[in-house]
């Protein structure tokens, strides 16, 4: 084993490297060894939040269509309440998927029967976001 400084984005770290053949090494001068930065403190484990109960999605009436969510990620935002009336591709809500906005369109005419999220939920893919009559 043999022992090296090395130093990234101004930090200093001691670094052990194993040869593990060919010839002998050259003499190499070292400068003076650069203290080993102190080691983080550990935090404290985050306290386990206990899951919310989701309510049960409003069933689409005869008819009618369901949005659902095509990834997992976190809604940003909601454009529509219950009640409003929707045209076939108008924006329904803002979903955060990969560090990316994606906005979920109406697939169809419609009116909007219930919406099953709120604002900064979780959803998982194939959840039932809203649902249209």
């Amino acid at each position: 084993m043999r022992k090296f400084n090395i130093t990234v984005n101004g930090k200093a770290y001691e670094v052990d490297v194993e040869e593990i053949g060919g010839a002998a090494p050259a003499a190499i001068s070292r400068p003076a060894a650069a203290p080993r930065p102190a080691a983080p403190t550990p935090k404290a484990a985050p306290k386990p939040v206990a899951p919310t109960p989701k309510a049960a999605p409003t069933p689409a009436p005869a008819g009618g269509n369901t949005v659902t969510a095509p990834m997992p990620g976190t809604v940003l935002d909601i454009k529509v309440n219950e009640g409003d009336t929707v045209s076939n591709g108008d924006v329904l809500l803002i979903l955060e998927a990969m560090k990316m906005e994606n906005e979920i369109m109406a697939p169809a005419d419609g009116k909007v029967v219930s919406v099953n999220i709120s604002k900064g939920a979780s959803v998982n893919a194939g959840d039932v976001l809203i649902v249209l009559g």
